[in-house]
């Protein structure tokens, strides 16, 4: 199959089943986003220098790709689809969080990203896997999301990744700036 089918030249967009929407539908406009969101999780794997951060993100890129042809789908029609995210992926996050916040104990305070590279970037992954989460709630709220188990998978990922960012930023040795306003001890 070509990358270029120009099929979408007139502002539409097929979807998996065969159904076409605008490009600006809540459907492509969600899974475009965790394209993006996939997009960032590939960068901040390719600098990160630990396999154990490498791992997790090729994972979370797997599950992904799996969300996105869920988001895809046009119709009830799941035979289409080659997986789905089930529970198991979300309490996997869930772990993931509870281990990395057990190794960090992080302040409840916010942060002014930007310490590092790494941390940088999976602090604007963690960003549009919020965008991401908003959109699949909207996408709830118009009866057109099949699998919940994705609105909390997404909850989850923000969480690691936000993680994830001050662990690397640990290994560096470098310690996260507050906003002025926010008092810390």
């Amino acid at each position: 199959m070509p990358i270029s089918t120009r099929k979408g030249d007139k502002g539409f967009t097929g979807l998996l089943g065969g159904r076409r929407v605008p490009k600006y539908h809540l459907r492509p406009e969600t899974y475009g986003t965790l394209d993006e969101l996939n997009s960032f999780l590939g960068m901040a794997r390719a600098i990160s220098k630990d396999g154990k951060v490498r791992k997790i993100l090729f994972h979370i890129q797997n599950h992904l790709f799996i969300i996105g042809s869920e988001l895809a789908l046009s119709g009830r029609n799941r035979d289409l689809l080659r997986g789905e995210i089930a529970q198991k992926e979300a309490d996997w996050l869930g772990r993931l969080s509870a281990d990395f916040e057990t190794l960090l104990k992080p302040e409840p305070v916010f942060i002014i990203s930007g310490e590092t590279q790494i941390s940088s970037i999976l602090d604007v992954a963690r960003a549009v896997s919020r965008r991401a989460e908003r959109l699949v709630a909207k996408m709830k709220s118009k009866k057109m999301l099949y699998n919940l188990r994705i609105l909390e998978y997404l909850n989850r990922l923000s969480d690691v990744l936000y993680l994830l960012a001050r662990y690397e930023e640990k290994k560096a040795h470098a310690k996260p700036k507050h906003p002025s306003y926010q008092r810390t001890s």
